[in-house]
Parts: C-alpha cells; sequence; structure tokens
C-alpha cells in the first residue's frame, strides 16, 4: 500500500508538471488583453479611479448634514470661584471681595449637534469638479495603458524576429556542419585540402557564436515581454501573429489616415487638467463670499452633591438651540489674492502645455511617416537582396555538387546570404517600430 501511495504521488507531481509547463498561444491581441488584467501598473491604474471617487464622495459630504453627540462627566475636585462685593450681601465692608463657588461637585450632560452648510462658494465649485477630477485619473490610466500597448507592441514583434533569425541561424549551421562532414571525407579521400575544412570550421565557429548571441536576446526579449504582461517569466509561450510581411500590406492605410489630437490620450488628459485649473480658479474668486450653515443642538444637563444623583435621570433639565452662523471673510493677508494669482498661472502653464503637446503628436506623425516610408522603400530593397543571395547559394551548392564549384564559393554565398537577410529583418524591425511610433502619434493603441 506505501508503494502504491508513493508511486500514485509520483504521478500526481510528474502529471502537475507536465500541464504546468503546457505553453500558452499568445496573439498580439492576446497580449495586449492579458497585460490589461495583470499588468501590475494597469491594476493601480485601476485601483486610481475607486480612489479618486472614494474622494468625490468625501468632497460631496461636506453638503451632507453632520451629526454628532456627546456626553460629559465632570467632578470637580476644587470647584473655580466667581468673587463678589461682599457689601452687596451686607456681610462685609464695600470693596470686600468674598470668593463664592457656583459650581456643585458633581455634574453631567448629554448632547446631540446637527448642522449643516447651506451656501459655500467653494465647496459649490468643488461638487461640480468632481466629475472632472475623476475624469483626469480615467485619462491617466488611458496614458498608462497606451505607453504598455506602444511597448508590448514593439517587444512582441521584436521577439518574432528573434526567432526568425535564431531558426536562420540553426539552419545555416546544420548546414555548415553538414558541409564540414563532407569536406572531411573528400579530405580523406585526398581530393580536397585541410584549409577547406578550416574555412568551414570557422564559418561553423561564427554560426554557432551568434546563434547563442541571438538565443541570449531571445531569452531577454522573452523575458521583457511577459514582464510586461504581468506573467510569471518561467511560463513557456507560442507567438501566433509570426507573419510580420502582412505588416507592409497595412502600411498604406496606417500613412493616408488622419491624425486628430483629441483621439490623444495625452491630449485629452492635458484638456481635463485644464478644465480642473479654471475650477480652482472659479474656487478662490468664491471663496470671498460669506458662508451661511444652519445648526440645530439638543441636550440635558444635570448637578449634584453626591456622585449617584448623577444616575437618576429623571432630574435632568432639558435644553435646546437653534440658529444659523454667517461667516463673513474680511480679510485673511492677501491669501486669496495670490491663490488667484497662481491659479491664473497655472492655467496659463497649462495651456502652454496643451500647445506643446499638439506640437510634439504634429512633430512624431511626420517623423513616424518618413520612418514608415524609408523602411518600406528599405525592406523591398532587401527582400530582393536576399532572393538574388537565395539564387546565389542554391548555384553554388549546385556546382559544388556537379564538382565543378567550391566550397568557398558556397560559403561566400552562405555569408552573403545571413548578411541579407540580417539586413531584411532590421528593415522589418525599422517598419514595426515606425509603425508603432505613428499608431501612438494616432492615438489608435
Amino acid at each position: 500500500m506505501r508503494r502504491f501511495c508513493i508511486a500514485l504521488a509520483s504521478v500526481t507531481l510528474i502529471t502537475q508538471s507536465v500541464f504546468a509547463q503546457q505553453p500558452v498561444k499568445l496573439s498580439l491581441n492576446d497580449c495586449m488583453e492579458y497585460a490589461m488584467k495583470h499588468n501590475y501598473t494597469i491594476k493601480n491604474a485601476q485601483l486610481d479611479v475607486l480612489i479618486q471617487q472614494a474622494q468625490n464622495n468625501q468632497t460631496a459630504s461636506a453638503a451632507y448634514p453632520h451629526v454628532n453627540g456627546k456626553v460629559d462627566f465632570n467632578k470637580f475636585n476644587i470647584p473655580q470661584r466667581s468673587f463678589v462685593d461682599g457689601s452687596s450681601f451686607g456681610a462685609a465692608p464695600p470693596g470686600t471681595l468674598i470668593p463664592i463657588a457656583f459650581t456643585v461637585p458633581y455634574a453631567a450632560s448629554a448632547s446631540i449637534t446637527t448642522s449643516m452648510l447651506l451656501f459655500d462658494g467653494s465647496v459649490m465649485i468643488a461638487l461640480k469638479a468632481r466629475s472632472a477630477a475623476l475624469e483626469m485619473v480615467k485619462q491617466s490610466g488611458k496614458v498608462t495603458e497606451t505607453g504598455l500597448k506602444y511597448n508590448i507592441y514593439k517587444a512582441y514583434n521584436s521577439l518574432v524576429i528573434a526567432y526568425r533569425q535564431y531558426d536562420i541561424l540553426k539552419n545555416s549551421l546544420v548546414y555548415a556542419r553538414s558541409l564540414e562532414h563532407d569536406l572531411e571525407v573528400t579530405r580523406a579521400n585526398g581530393f580536397a585540402e585541410k584549409i577547406d575544412v578550416d574555412r568551414t570550421s570557422v564559418q561553423i565557429n561564427n554560426l554557432a557564436s551568434d546563434s547563442i548571441r541571438i538565443g541570449n536576446v531571445l531569452t531577454m526579449t522573452e523575458q521583457m515581454l511577459k514582464y510586461q504582461l504581468g506573467m510569471d517569466i518561467n511560463t513557456p509561450i507560442i507567438l501566433t501573429d509570426t507573419v510580420l510581411e502582412d505588416r507592409k500590406n497595412a502600411v498604406a492605410a496606417i500613412l493616408a489616415e488622419q491624425s486628430s489630437y483629441e483621439r490623444v490620450p495625452e491630449f485629452a488628459l492635458m484638456n481635463t487638467v485644464l478644465k480642473l485649473n479654471e475650477y480652482n480658479l472659479r474656487r478662490y474668486k468664491l471663496s470671498a463670499l460669506p458662508s451661511l450653515s444652519g445648526f440645530w443642538a439638543y441636550g440635558s444637563n444635570y448637578g449634584s452633591n453626591k456622585f449617584s444623583d448623577i444616575l437618576l435621570f429623571d432630574k435632568y433639565w432639558a435644553n435646546s438651540t437653534l440658529g444659523l452662523a454667517l461667516n463673513i471673510p474680511i480679510f485673511n493677508g492677501f491669501a486669496r489674492v495670490n491663490q488667484v494669482k497662481e491659479a491664473k498661472l497655472n492655467i496659463e502653464k497649462t495651456q502652454n502645455n496643451i500647445d506643446n503637446i499638439k506640437l510634439t503628436i504634429d512633430f512624431q506623425n511626420a517623423q513616424a511617416k518618413s520612418a514608415l516610408k524609408n523602411a518600406v522603400l528599405q525592406v523591398q530593397s532587401q527582400r530582393r537582396n536576399v532572393d538574388l543571395s537565395q539564387s546565389v547559394l542554391d548555384l553554388a551548392q549546385r556546382k559544388y555538387k556537379a564538382g565543378v564549384g567550391s566550397n568557398i564559393e558556397v560559403t561566400q554565398a552562405q555569408t552573403e546570404l545571413l548578411r541579407a537577410q540580417n539586413n531584411y529583418f532590421s528593415s522589418l524591425l525599422e517598419i514595426i517600430n515606425a509603425e508603432a511610433d505613428l499608431k501612438k502619434a494616432h492615438g489608435d493603441l
């Protein structure tokens, strides 16, 4: 039975390990959606919205009635004296002050007070500004989301390119080793020289070194992508959007698209900041007006020479107060004047920031479009170079197999093909980066 339990536990652990290592298939859109749910920066941005809603509710509480209760108990060990002229009672000559304690040793009271703000200009503006404050936090979250999607877009496609480069290097390395083996056989038969084998060995070492380098880049890029997604970096993944050539088909539509400031999250955010600054200016201006509040209090109290009498609640005497309070600001040391001045300067500064964002968007649009057009031309040129290099390699391989060509031609042709392929992938990466820049400038991410 014990062996059976151990075997069952082992099978369970192996099964869990196998299932735990199942790779996750991810398209680019899957990555975006996953990050919106698991990235901690996005989670905090979502919490900021809830925090602002709670703060808005706190602001609204200023317009609601406030109710407070209070219970007091006092024991006057040494009661405070009041001084009266003794001649008033005929107890002493005029001018003689007699200390008299009017307070009994024990006293208690209970009261409930209700107050409500009836008019306050600054509070009215704060209530109106709640929706703008909440909108600002949401737009700030949109800015965070856009930045994250921008990074994911570039990291995902960079990883796709790294995978393809790695596969090409592996295939080239396999072919080079096959060629080395053939040369070793040919040399053993006396039809090849050692220099031919050594030349191929140098190419193999270079390809192996490049494979290690690309493999390290691939690992780091994959970990960066998982980090941005909020995913465990040990989780194996499979990328499904690997046909980068399709990006070229969408370039024309992206270049023809008209940009709009309103779609860019940073522009919308700054406009909301301007609106809040305008509310702030109105709040400081209205703070010069009087504020009016109403209050009502009800309570009862009792005092005695005996502590036990304090608990006789039927002896307590009720009291009640109802009133209005008008607070009229007269002079506060020029604080309000300087607050108004500061608010006006902040409005001017925010307007400058809005104008600067417009210039930035225009500049990013122009730069990204220019980079995208150049990258498209480069891709077309490099694609032709890849095709030509592949044709040269195919011809060199056929000649070598037919015995009318040398391994030097094959090695050189393979080196040129790898160089052309690297240039081609670099051009594809430029298209992807320029496309990401243009989408961000358009507010399409």
